[in-house]
């Protein structure tokens, strides 16, 4: 018993932990020209080291002529009394020269600035955050090792491929998780790396003992055992591995001597690897919110279904909106679509100018931060896995664009915005997501805008301020409605019914980016003030 609590102790090979975290895209586009200002400060350094080497190199030169001519006749050579005063002269002053020359440290200004640019650098944390998010897209996206570590995303501008480290890094991630699926994915595809001849600072070894662990742990005792063989075929000495296979081969002993009194059946089930276990952060709705993320969901017009009926086709068109005859949209009527039926999402085209987007995220970056939500028990404000992003807030009074953009949501949706919460502009940088959740309170959360006291959130208006190359749409895993990102156009959905229930239909999510760049920004519309603007009906689900 007491070698078995040995194995066990050293059957797990070291790694670190760091808790994730996301940097959005406008931060990364700024580490992008901190690297390059670091690179031109690098390139001046070697230039000033090549030049300092090519003095040394001259001075080496000429005394190299010089001394081979005074070694052949080295009396005669110095009886000239002009080469007796140089020969004292060098080696009294010009040697000494050139020993400054030689210690002199070019790299002052480099690591001047090297140090400096180091605050803005991304940390553990950050890394581990970006590991996160590629194994994030991997399942969203059903997307295999081979075709992420070789680049072939779609929608991509700049290729790019991951070595074979970057593969074992990814693995380590997924094992400091305790996911040893995703470990076992990426560590495999580190070993086909290397076998097919990739260069790398990794060996066979060290992706072997994290391989054949995480294939242990998945129940696949077989494998763990060939892997563990593999291993000790390339480094016979390993104290791990060695016990590992003493460990494996008792376990498999002790399974042979059960399954020969076990009934077929039972000895099926002790022999069958297990599946991929069910994540930490498990939603019962995943499946549906990813095939919706992959454009797999209902296409309204096309789908020949009891879910489509020709009644409902009829009822989504396109149209000008005069917003109830709003002098500002008579002449210039705002152009609508109808994106989904119930619950009812519009999509307003050209609603948001470019020059009106750059504005709104000059204003944002700085104050971008980790978005949040409120905590439903304790009210306080938190961050946390499912909701990746960065966001900031905008009020209209301290920039006449976000007061009119204001305004003309007001004009627009008929709804008074004065008792709605500030414009809310979000990032979604590498993976970035938000998964299913309801924009309104609850009837189980009653305080969630007490603070406030504007009531419930009536309405969410969501802008679409870029184009995403892939991924990044807004689903609705309820109905099985997806909503593309499409650069300055808007949508629109009421979150409660006129009786103030709310619509449990509009349980929405943001999809992780899989390639380019999300930026959106969303008003909140609140209860208050909209008493004569959508009254009241007595129909609970109206």
């Amino acid at each position: 018993m007491i070698w078995y609590i040995l194995i066990i102790g050293i059957l797990l090979p070291q790694s670190l932990a760091h808790p994730g975290f996301f940097t959005s895209i406008g931060q990364m586009t700024d580490l992008i020209h901190t690297e390059k200002d670091l690179v031109t400060s690098l390139k001046d350094y070697i230039k000033a080291e090549e030049d300092k080497l090519e003095q040394i190199k001259k001075w080496a030169e000429k005394l190299d002529r010089l001394t081979s001519t005074a070694t052949k006749d080295p009396e005669g050579f110095v009886g000239h009394p002009v080469n007796a005063f140089k020969l004292m002269k060098r080696l009294n002053t010009e040697w000494s020269e050139l020993e400054n020359l030689v210690l002199k440290d070019m790299s002052d200004g480099f690591i001047s600035n090297l140090t400096i640019q180091r605050q803005y650098f991304p940390n553990d944390e950050d890394q581990v955050g970006a590991a996160k998010a590629l194994l994030r897209l991997q399942d969203t996206y059903n997307l295999d090792t081979d075709t992420i570590s070789k680049g072939n995303l779609p929608g991509v501008k700049h290729k790019s491929f991951l070595t074979a480290e970057d593969c074992f890094e990814l693995g380590k991630v997924a094992y400091t998780e305790a996911d040893y699926y995703h470990t076992e994915l990426w560590m495999e595809q580190a070993l086909r790396q290397l076998d097919e001849g990739e260069i790398s600072t990794i060996d066979k070894v060290s992706v072997l003992d994290y391989l054949s662990y995480a294939v242990y742990q998945q129940g696949d005792l077989d494998k763990a055992l060939l892997l563990t063989k593999k291993l000790l075929e390339l480094d016979p000495e390993h104290q791990r591995a060695n016990g590992n296979l003493k460990y494996f081969e008792y376990i498999m002993a002790k399974e042979k001597d059960v399954n020969k009194s076990a009934s077929d059946d039972q000895s099926d089930q002790k022999t069958t690897p297990k599946k991929k276990g069910v994540a930490v952060d498990y939603l019962p709705e995943r499946q549906k919110y990813e095939m919706l993320c992959r454009g797999e969901g209902i296409k309204m017009v096309k789908w020949k279904s009891q879910l489509c009926t020709p009644r409902r086709q009829k009822k989504l068109f396109c149209r000008y909106h005069d917003g109830n005859r709003n002098p500002k949209f008579i002449l210039a009527p705002a152009k609508q679509e109808d994106e989904w039926d119930k619950p009812r999402i519009i999509r307003f085209h050209d609603i948001i100018s470019d020059a009106e987007i750059e504005i709104v995220k000059d204003l944002a970056k700085p104050r971008l931060r980790r978005a949040t939500i409120s905590n439903p028990i304790t009210g306080d404000l938190e961050t946390v896995h499912y909701r990746i992003s960065k966001s900031a807030w905008l009020s209209g009074y301290e920039n006449p664009v976000v007061s009119r953009i204001n305004m003309r949501i007001q004009d627009l949706t008929g709804l008074d915005v004065s008792t709605a919460e500030e414009l809310q502009v979000a990032n979604y940088g590498v993976g970035g997501q938000y998964e299913p959740h309801f924009d309104f309170a609850r009837k189980d959360e009653p305080d969630a805008f007490k603070e406030l006291g504007t009531g419930n959130r009536i309405a969410t208006w969501l802008f679409y301020m870029s184009d995403v190359s892939a991924g990044g749409a807004t689903v609705f895993p309820e109905v099985g409605a997806s909503v593309w990102p499409k650069k300055g156009t808007a949508v629109f959905w009421y979150n409660l019914f006129a009786s103030g229930e709310g619509d449990y239909s509009t349980r929405h999510a943001a999809c992780p980016v899989l390639v380019g760049n999300k930026w959106v920004s969303n008003k909140w519309l609140h209860e208050r003030g909209q008493e004569f603007r959508r009254p009241c009906t007595l129909s609970e689900l109206e």
